[in-house]
């Protein structure tokens, strides 16, 4: 069995007021012809097909292009929601969309019951876990304390009762929209963190041949079995590192798994470069970023006249300009942003209480703030999807 293993397309999204429409829609073109050229049985699609719960009306219209043109091709597609996407307005028409092979799973309670491809050696299940919100779904999978381990060892739970009722040699996929233990994040990937734990430990998915994940940009192999394929767009300076692609997995027989990575067409390289501003405009090295997207920190110590101006005349795709005076860390002067950096809404809702109080919330405390930020969450997810 053959398939393209990809994800967060985040149809829809810009990158720095960027429009990415037109790079979405040739990177679709791409994904039909590699499915066609490389004879492709499947293509899974591991969430954040959109890049909101209301998506414009032009990626909805991408969005179908891409569902026809593999349609047309033969090519059975496996579909699941990411927390980006309405699960809701994505899986409207499923069951007809299932006829002409596109196969969307976005309802949690469906996770035990996977769409059959069969090959020259059997059958191969592939189990669509659309991402779970932890606090909306802990009565359908019966766990006491929401928590994405506990909510997606449930549903594997669920997906390893169905496959031992499965004839001997059935081979399986499950496709998931997690943080998983190991992973590396970008600053484009929305925070999921519930109680302070975002992250799934790679175990959870044992007793299965592939785990296809979504939910991280950045193109990762955790175990010879468990892989991100990344977006396939960037959509952050913190991707500049990144080398945008997709997976083409094979499974043979036994469930052997051999995956190559394909490269993913990329409108424009990204850089970051960072100095005073007379330095960057001067530096030669700097020359192979000229047609790039480039973000800008400025180190000088008073901020220059007309920055923006004078960099787009080097750099006439400069997209982002970033302050950040070469200063020591305990400079009253750092900025409050560059204070925060790295931390997250516990955290720094933590540190606020030590600042008022002169002492940190005590165990307590902490439980009161962690359930806080959970019933937000979920409200939030619970208003988005109504939308």
């Amino acid at each position: 069995m053959r398939f393209l293993h990809t994800s967060d397309w985040h149809l829809g999204r810009s990158f720095h007021r960027v429009g990415m429409l037109g790079a979405q829609a040739d990177f679709i073109g791409h994904l039909v012809t590699t499915a066609r050229e490389r004879e492709v049985d499947a293509v899974v699609v591991s969430g954040d097909v959109y890049d909101r719960a209301v998506p414009p009306l032009a990626a909805v219209e991408l969005f179908d292009d891409a569902l026809h043109r593999l349609a047309d091709l033969g090519v059975p597609t496996v579909m699941i929601s990411g927390n980006h996407d309405s699960a809701r307005r994505l899986g409207v028409g499923a069951g007809l969309m299932g006829r002409a092979g596109i196969h969307l799973r976005t309802d949690p309670s469906a996770c035990g019951t996977p769409v059959l491809l069969s090959d020259a050696h059997g059958d191969v299940a592939f189990y669509g876990l659309p991402y779970l919100e932890p606090a909306l779904v802990r009565d359908a999978f019966g766990v006491e304390r929401p928590a994405h381990e506990t909510v997606l060892a449930a549903a594997m739970d669920r997906v390893r009762a169905d496959l031992a009722a499965r004839p001997a040699g059935t081979r399986s996929v499950v496709l998931a929209h997690a943080f998983v233990t190991g992973g590396e994040p970008s600053d484009s990937e929305r925070d999921i963190a519930v109680g302070g734990v975002a992250s799934v430990p790679a175990a959870v998915f044992d007793g299965v041949d592939y785990v296809a994940l979504g939910h991280l940009h950045g193109c990762q192999t955790l175990t010879d079995r468990v892989r991100y394929s990344g977006s396939p767009l960037p959509y952050s300076f913190s991707e500049a590192g990144h080398r945008k692609s997709m997976w083409l997995v094979d499974l043979d027989a036994g469930g052997t798994v051999a995956a190559e990575r394909l490269d993913c067409p990329v409108p424009r390289p990204l850089a970051r470069v960072r100095g005073t501003l007379e330095t960057l405009l001067a530096d030669p090295a700097l020359t192979r970023h000229e047609e790039a997207w480039v973000e800008a920190t400025l180190t000088d110590p008073v901020r220059p006249a007309d920055p923006m101006a004078r960099l787009t005349e080097r750099f006439p795709h400069t997209l982002a300009l970033v302050f950040d005076p070469d200063r020591p860390p305990d400079d009253p002067d750092v900025s409050y942003a560059r204070r925060l950096a790295g931390r997250d809404d516990q955290q720094i809702a933590e540190d606020f209480v030590a600042h008022v109080r002169g002492a940190g919330p005590d165990p307590r405390e902490r439980t009161v703030l962690r359930d806080a930020f959970d019933a937000v969450r979920a409200d939030e997810a619970v208003r988005e999807g109504a939308r």
